[in-house]
């Protein structure tokens, strides 16, 4: 078995420039053994490593049946990312995991699906899309919502075009400020929401993004009926140790890496926008 602790090597198949600073890891462990064995759910993680610079939490963005590849779209922001983004193909690093709890795609299934994201940090929702894009008929109507702060922050405009061809399926897009040919909402995320095509009754809300947006958002979704058990959210903290032992990402009796870092609303509404958590 395979130590929770120790770095397996990973070779890079393909490098993806997404956008400027914004770039996709194709990965495939260098032991064919080990990438037989490697399974995962969307919303889960991987630490990924780069001898002689550090580790970090990453979230796998490729679909869990494809057993060849494992991606991770990654932002150059530090140290470590910044370093990572240098690597090309067929170059190796370093790979545990996969970690946390993801997303209940599972018992989501016959349900409609919101999906909400702000700002940049969108590729823990990204799997959600793939994985129901490539089972469209096993769910009901997919809303997808997204929001930045300025028209120019929209990373993957191809895919947004793309997942408007789904059936079913509604993309709203929107920018606290939009250049001057911007086609979408200028304006809150929230102010979209009446566009929504949903039950209520029988919805999975999916959240991700700064801890204000979500408070906002889960609020709404409780106003128009949506079970706060029904709603979830990708929890970002400072990840170290991935297995829930260094305590850098406690929050409250949780530890994002080990209880996460997908958790239902019901479980994190006492402690929501409390001082020092």
């Amino acid at each position: 078995m395979n130590s929770p602790y120790l770095p397996q090597e990973a070779r890079i198949i393909e490098r993806i420039e997404e956008s400027p600073g914004l770039f996709t890891l194709r990965l495939h462990f260098t032991e064919p053994k080990r990438q037989e064995a490697y399974h995962f759910e969307p919303g889960q993680f991987n630490m990924l490593y780069l001898y002689g610079v550090g580790e970090i939490p990453i979230s796998i963005v490729s679909d869990p049946k494809d057993e060849h590849i494992i991606d991770h779209t990654i932002r150059a922001v530090g140290r470590v990312s910044q370093a990572m983004s240098r690597l090309k193909t067929g170059q190796s690093i370093g790979l545990r995991g996969p970690f946390g709890r993801g997303w209940p795609l599972q018992t989501a299934e016959g349900r409609d699906v919101v999906v909400v994201t702000g700002g940049l940090g969108c590729a823990p929702v990204v799997s959600v899309i793939n994985y129901i894009q490539h089972r469209r008929e096993r769910f009901g109507k997919l809303n997808i919502v997204q929001g930045v702060k300025h028209s120019s922050d929209f990373i993957w405009k191809e895919r947004y075009d793309h997942w408007r061809q789904m059936p079913d399926t509604t993309v709203l897009l929107a920018a606290d400020r939009g250049d001057p040919i911007w086609p979408w909402h200028v304006g809150r995320v929230t102010d979209l929401f009446d566009q929504l095509d949903f039950d209520p009754a029988n919805v999975s809300v999916m959240l991700c993004g700064p801890e204000g947006m979500m408070h906002v958002v889960a609020r709404q979704m409780l106003e128009r009926n949506v079970n706060e058990n029904e709603i979830w959210l990708s929890m970002e903290r400072n990840m170290q140790c991935a297995v829930g032992h260094c305590g850098h990402c406690q929050y409250g009796a949780h530890f994002i890496c080990k209880n996460g870092p997908v958790f239902s609303y019901a479980e994190l509404q006492p402690l929501f926008g409390q001082p020092g958590f």
